[in-house]
C-alpha cells in the first residue's frame, strides 16, 4: 500500500481582485505550484463574501480597493460571519489608512503586489497555520502606530497643543488659558478642537484621561 504520508493536503484559496489579469496571473502562478489549489475568484467584496461561504477555501487574497465593495468590510463580514478562512490581504497600497483598519478588521497578513512569487507562497502557508506575515513596509507602519502617544491618524500634539492641554488637566477655563499664553479665546478653541480630534475624544475630561493613559501627560 502507497503511503500518502509526505503529501500534505493542499492549501485551498480565494482570489478576490477588481482586475481579471490580476486574479488569472494569481491563478496561473498558484495552480502551477505544488501544495496549492484555487477554488474560484471573486472581483470584489460582496462576491468575496459569498464565495467564501459557497467554497469555504483556506486562505482569501483579498484586494482592497475595489468597486462594488472594498476588502476592509468583507474582511469585517467575514470574521463577523465566523469564516474559517483566513485572510491574506494582497494590494499594491501601504498607506495607514489601508493597512490599520485591515488589521483591526481582522486580516491575518499584509502583503503588497510586488513581493516575490516565494515570498508570497510563503505568506500563504503560514496565513493557512494562523501566522501573521507583514511586508517589511506595513510592519513598520503598524509599530510605529502602535508606539505612537498620537491618534488614528499617528498625528503627534503640537507643543502649543501640548501647553493647552496641560493648563486644561489642571483646571484652567479657556478664558485663562488664553491669558496666560497671550493669545485669543478663539485660538485656544482651536487649539481644543485639534487635540481632541487627534486623541479620538470629544471633551475636556476625555482629553486629559487619554493623555495621561497615553503618556502624553506626565
Amino acid at each position: 500500500m502507497t503511503s500518502d504520508a509526505p503529501h500534505q493536503k493542499a492549501i485551498s484559496l480565494l482570489i478576490v481582485d477588481d482586475h481579471p489579469v490580476v486574479r488569472d496571473g494569481l491563478r496561473g502562478m498558484f495552480e502551477s505550484a505544488p501544495g496549492f489549489t484555487v477554488l474560484g475568484e471573486a472581483a470584489n467584496g460582496g462576491e468575496a463574501i459569498e464565495r467564501a461561504a459557497a467554497l469555504d477555501p483556506d486562505v482569501i487574497l483579498m484586494d482592497l480597493r475595489m468597486p462594488g465593495g472594498g476588502g476592509v468590510d468583507a474582511i469585517r463580514e467575514l470574521a463577523r460571519r465566523g469564516a474559517r478562512a483566513k485572510v491574506l490581504v494582497l494590494t499594491t497600497y501601504d498607506t495607514d489608512s489601508d493597512t490599520l483598519p485591515a488589521i483591526e478588521a481582522g486580516a491575518t497578513g499584509y502583503l503588497l503586489k510586488d513581493a516575490p512569487r516565494d515570498e508570497l507562497f510563503t505568506a500563504v502557508r503560514a496565513a493557512a497555520e494562523g501566522r501573521t506575515v507583514l511586508s517589511p513596509a506595513v510592519a513598520t507602519r503598524l509599530v510605529s502606530a502602535v508606539r505612537s502617544p498620537g491618534t488614528p491618524g499617528n498625528e503627534p500634539l503640537s507643543a502649543r497643543e501640548r501647553e493647552v492641554l496641560a493648563l486644561v488637566a489642571r483646571g484652567t477655563s479657556n478664558r485663562e488659558i488664553a491669558r496666560e499664553l497671550f493669545i485669543s479665546e478663539a485660538t485656544v478653541k482651536t487649539h481644543l478642537t485639534h487635540l481632541y480630534a487627534k486623541l479620538g475624544v470629544n471633551d475636556r475630561a476625555a482629553a486629559v484621561a487619554t493623555a495621561y493613559d497615553r503618556g502624553i501627560l506626565g
